[in-house]
């Protein structure tokens, strides 16, 4: 089984601690410290949420800034309708920021938000019935 490691530089790695685990995520403890906090996604989906100090070690060249640019959209899956709403105004209410209004095709509806780092983050919700056509 492979996993997946997402890399995103941080200014604050309490802070952005304090945001994903306001949005229900939790830590693999293992592979944190002062530079680093291993965000679980899901079993085998974590970020690494690192300064850009700790960033630059693993990158050639400048270290994005994603106030000023969009370097990876990043989306997550949702059980419900209301779950992407509750993401949202979690995301809202810790230092998040709004980024493009909800979306809502019927049978896919998503929202998005950034971090306090200004990242990217997606939550999207499909009709289970929609999927299996």
């Amino acid at each position: 089984m492979r996993s997946i490691f997402v890399n995103l530089p941080v200014a604050d790695v309490p802070t952005s601690r304090a945001f994903f685990d306001a949005l229900g995520f939790s830590f693999n403890e293992q592979f944190c410290d002062e530079t680093t906090a291993c965000l679980v996604i899901e079993q085998n989906i974590f970020a690494m949420l690192m300064t850009p100090e700790r960033f630059g070690d693993f990158v050639l060249g400048e270290v994005a800034d994603p106030q000023k640019t969009t370097e990876v959209l990043l989306a997550l899956s949702a059980e419900s309708r209301e779950e992407v709403d509750r993401l949202k105004a979690t995301a809202l209410a810790h230092g998040g920021g709004e980024w493009k209004e909800n979306q809502d095709h019927g049978f896919m509806y998503g929202c998005s938000f950034t971090d306090p780092d200004g990242h990217v983050w997606e939550a999207v919700w499909m009709d289970p019935a929609a999927i299996a056509g």
